[in-house]
């Protein structure tokens, strides 16, 4: 292992940020709000940022939107924080998106889920050989949401791509993970809990030692708050933060995580750092609604 990739790993076993993408009244990417949002993280001592996340709406950007906010993420993050670019669709656009992200100065990617009604296992391990294979110098980060596949398929990837170095696991079972990780293997891997902050502390008690967060645009301390009680062992503090948080998740994951993005651009907008607007198929809040987030961001410590 390269000490480039020993250096990716270290800084994906932490609170992997997924930015929001703040939008301008004309419906336009707004730059100079990203800038300051991406700062504000930075700030609050955010150490590793995602561009192209879930919670960035990464479906609902163009090609060109995508390139401009993996170019903004990495121009603010300069040497503060590594940036991990989220890469998808396509095979050719996925690679181009990857290419595009290492020509900028970022050390790793994260292959979304393929989206594709038929995934064989075969499939999934060559969709993410072809894009690792492609940047070999990056770190790739497979993020993983079904639950059918096999550990076995991502040792198999990685025994043919070593730069896959790291795993967004998203399956809403802590057993499976357990199970997953030691069938790829569990020291081969950094584990990042892909489901925030909810599933952090019983994804860790299995393995994992990083977990992604899209609460962290809202409150950076509170993130940063559970991964130390996680790192120190101290369960019964990150469940105390669990408490805290409870409500605004719930209220993410509500039908389906039908508003997952607006609650935290909901509970943004509230705070005055950026407009609450989020596109289709998301929907912003409805005003009768507004209030119960706006008093829950109110009253963390921000």
């Amino acid at each position: 292992m390269t000490a480039a990739f020993e250096a990716q790993r270290a800084a994906l076993a932490d609170v992997v940020a997924i930015p929001v993408t703040p939008f301008a009244a004309d419906g336009t990417v707004d730059q100079d709000t990203h800038r300051t949002l991406l700062r504000r993280l930075l700030d609050g001592g955010i150490g590793i940022l995602t561009p192209n996340g879930n919670t960035g709406e990464f479906y609902a950007l163009t090609p060109q939107e995508r390139q401009l906010v993996t170019e903004l993420t990495i121009d603010e993050a300069g040497e503060r924080a590594a940036v991990l670019v989220g890469v998808g669709h396509d095979v050719p656009t996925a690679i181009a998106s990857a290419r595009h992200a290492r020509d900028h100065g970022a050390q790793m990617v994260m292959v979304h889920q393929p989206v594709h009604p038929y995934v064989s296992q075969g499939g999934w391990v060559d969709y993410h050989h072809a894009i690792a294979e492609a940047v070999p110098d990056l770190g790739v980060v497979p993020y993983i949401r079904n639950a059918q596949l096999l550990g076995a398929r991502l040792a198999e990837l990685a025994d043919a791509c070593p730069n896959v170095i790291g795993v967004k696991y998203a399956v809403p079972d802590a057993a499976r993970f357990a199970a997953f990780a030691r069938d790829a293997g569990l020291e081969r891997f950094v584990w990042v809990a892909g489901l925030a902050e909810p599933y952090a502390p019983s994804y860790f008690s299995a393995g994992a030692t990083g977990f992604t967060s899209g609460l962290v645009n809202v409150a950076p301390s509170v993130s940063l708050n559970m991964i130390e009680a996680l790192r120190s062992g101290d369960y019964p503090g990150a469940m105390k933060v669990w408490e805290q948080i409870r409500r605004f998740e719930e209220l993410r994951a509500a039908n389906g995580s039908a508003n997952n993005v607006t609650i935290v651009k909901e509970a943004l907008a509230s705070l005055g750092l950026c407009r609450r607007d989020v596109r289709p198929p998301s929907k912003t809040l409805p005003e009768s609604e507004r209030a119960e987030v706006a008093a829950i961001a109110a009253g963390w410590s921000l």
